[in-house]
């Protein structure tokens, strides 16, 4: 963990920071007062010419798509509730700086506070204001001095111009903020959750039982309040999920977009998220990076990885692959699965899994690699099962098969079987066949596999099993084969059959 920093260090880096705006923004001396005028005129009727001018070490990147088309809103709204839950790395808090700034200092806003978890987060986050305006001196040879003497302290100061602002942690008092007559007309609430809250429903209800009574209260009845709010979706039930309910309009925007592409390529490159996304947990990216909490332990509170016997040893033993009906090889899309699975002596083994966002090609590349591990096992009966119920029937059918036939005339064939079973709710399914034999410790994943990406993936799908999870493909596979061998065990002990899949052979 890194150390916490002296108030000398936290004082240097803070001097650095005013340095470096001063010499990030040069000015005409040579201008004359028209020029000035009509550059300030002109400046301000384009609002990314604005930030751009104004903040070129924060505008560092040319903005993206929806950048300008929030901008736009939040320019153009001044009666506004909006909550911003973009994605690590895209600049919610500097742009919401940026417009705020031009706000005030256009003079459609005069009394903001800057709430956070705590305050001194809050603090924290409202320096960078003060610090701009006591040392930007594009601003200060536009706008004139900011500073005043006697109200210009870092939780809380006034600009000359009468314009004041307060930081805020949550649950304190926020009585007592008017400015003059004014009541606060901008409130921004930045990084409210926290981890450690987030895992108590009760803190999250208090929290936001203090943003609804005492917060927002603040405002005028007569004078338009806007309300921005930054923050991720961290947990399923965090304050963020909560005022997205009363918000005018709740804008989520991930890395990358439904496609798998970057949604600010102009400053986040594939190449680079592929580098980030690589050296953190499946976890922790989907939190962080996709707006979807994955609460751990709902269902399966821990895998168990250990030694599988030989797979030729086992007594039923089948392929199984689920293919998400999507060509993408990124993003947030569902994950393509195959999977080795084996039954021995009461055990469930996931011998190999293949298990990722994937394009057509590579899953059926990956049903070739694991007959070929079946191969190189040993096994002597080779059974391929394939998702494809009502809604992936034509998918499989017009995408699927023509690309196995093109693979088999170097491969050899594959014994496929369908298997389009129409089933139940997927959370449901998989709690209901997979939990019993997980809990009795028969339900068993290969630990020379254990560090395997793919393997991760699937433990880290697992551990995420909930009602409202969107990432359980590696759990719905499994569950697939699991059902079928358990379905032919029942065959096998008894006379009839009951409730099989409707299995038809490819």
């Amino acid at each position: 963990m890194a150390k916490k920093k002296t108030s000398k260090q936290l004082w240097e880096d803070w001097s650095e920071f005013r340095e470096n705006t001063r010499r990030a923004t040069p000015i005409d001396l040579n201008e004359t007062a028209i020029e000035k005028a009509n550059r300030i005129k002109k400046l301000e009727a384009d609002d990314e010419a604005w930030f751009k001018y104004y903040f070129p070490n924060f505008y560092s990147s040319e903005p993206a798509d929806f950048h300008k088309k929030s901008t736009k809103l939040v320019m153009s709204t001044m009666e506004l509730y909006l909550i911003r839950s973009w994605s690590r790395e895209l600049a919610k808090s500097a742009r919401t700086m940026m417009e705020t700034l031009k706000l005030v200092l256009t003079k459609k806003k005069k009394n903001i506070l800057l709430v956070s978890n705590s305050y001194d987060n809050a603090v924290r986050l409202l320096l960078p204001y003060k610090n701009i305006l006591e040392s930007n001196q594009r601003i200060i040879n536009d706008y004139g001095e900011q500073a005043t003497i006697g109200k210009w302290e870092n939780g809380e100061f006034t600009t000359k111009q009468g314009a004041s602002f307060r930081a805020l942690g949550a649950g304190q008092s926020p009585r007592g903020t008017r400015n003059d007559a004014a009541r606060p007309d901008l409130i921004l609430i930045d990084d409210i959750d926290t981890d450690e809250e987030c895992r108590n429903p009760e803190r999250i209800r208090n929290k936001m039982k203090w943003i609804q009574e005492a917060l927002i209260p603040t405002r005028s009845i007569s004078n338009p309040l806007m309300i921005i709010v930054c923050g991720n979706i961290i947990a399923k039930f965090c304050c963020i999920t909560e005022l997205a309910k009363k918000a005018d309009k709740h804008e989520i925007v991930n890395i990358r977009d439904k496609e798998g592409n970057s949604t600010w390529p102009e400053k986040n490159s594939e190449e680079m998220i592929d580098r980030v996304l690589s050296s953190i947990s499946y976890n922790s990216a989907q939190k962080e990076y996709f707006n979807n909490p994955v609460q751990e332990g709902d269902v399966f509170k821990k895998i168990v990885f250990d030694r599988c016997p030989p797979l030729k040893s086992c007594e039923r033993i089948l392929i199984y692959g689920d293919p998400a009906t999507s060509n993408k090889d990124k993003g947030n899309s569902s994950t393509k699965g195959v999977g080795v699975i084996g039954y021995k002596a009461g055990k469930y083994y996931l011998y190999k899994i293949w298990l990722d966002t994937m394009r057509n090609s590579r899953f059926v590349d990956a049903l070739f690699e694991a007959y070929n591990y079946l191969i190189i096992e040993s096994v002597d009966i080779k059974r391929v099962y394939i998702e494809n119920n009502s809604l992936q029937d034509p998918f499989y059918e017009q995408v699927i098969a023509p690309l196995i036939r093109i693979k088999e005339k170097d491969k050899g064939s594959l014994p496929i079987t369908l298997d389009s079973r129409k089933k139940p709710e997927k959370f449901y399914r998989i709690e209901g066949t997979l939990e019993p034999i997980h809990r009795n410790g028969n339900l068993i994943f290969n630990i020379k596999e254990k560090k395997n990406p793919h393997m991760e993936r699937m433990e880290q799908q697992m551990l995420g099993v909930a009602p409202t999870a969107k990432m359980m493909d590696g759990p719905d596979l499994l569950e697939g084969g699991v059902w079928i061998i358990q379905n032919s065990i029942a065959t096998s002990n008894n006379t009839y059959s009951v409730g099989f899949r409707n299995c038809q052979k490819y």
